[in-house]
């Protein structure tokens, strides 16, 4: 399929593309140009990081992968697996640390609405939606406590009590 994609768009299956893809298809995570450089390079040696740059631009063009932003001004990549694919998932990023959950375990009412909403927007604009990137920003458990221990402490301490003052 992956070898198909890019010969119908007339690319040829490089050892450095088969590499990166390679890479991307063996890793769990969203990995930037750089890490997947440091992955490929060990076992081939001659690819440069202008050419892993390349060919992700090439892989992302064709629909192969996904590039994806985080909001850390780093492009990170993973392979594009529709919603039947058995690594399909959605990103929930926290706005405060960056940190990024893969969110694949979906009720069957999530699912329902998903698929109401590809509905409905196949009617409204004649679109077939043949696949789709989500992704929810908010704060993670980790950083709303501490931002509750924070104002806890603001409240409770009689040193900054007393700086208010």
């Amino acid at each position: 399929m992956v070898n198909g994609k890019l010969k119908d768009r007339g690319y040829r299956i490089t050892a450095g593309r088969k590499a990166i893809l390679d890479v991307l298809m063996n890793t769990e995570g969203h990995l930037s140009a750089e890490d997947i450089y440091l992955k490929v390079h060990p076992t081939y040696p001659s690819i440069g990081l202008a050419s892993v740059y390349r060919t992700l631009d090439i892989l992302v063009n064709v629909g192969i992968i996904y590039k994806l932003d985080f909001n850390d001004r780093k492009a990170r990549y993973e392979l594009a697996e529709g919603p039947g694919g058995k690594r399909h998932h959605h990103h929930l990023i926290c706005s405060v640390c960056n940190q990024v959950i893969d969110y694949k375990d979906f009720s069957p009412e999530e699912l329902e609405l998903l698929k109401r909403v590809e509905d409905g927007l196949y009617k409204r604009y004649d679109f077939k939606i043949t696949n789709h990137v989500i992704q929810f920003y908010g704060t993670c458990d980790a950083c709303r406590n501490r931002e509750k221990d924070v104002v806890q402490h603001y409240e409770l301490c009689e040193k900054c009590i007393k700086m208010e003052n």
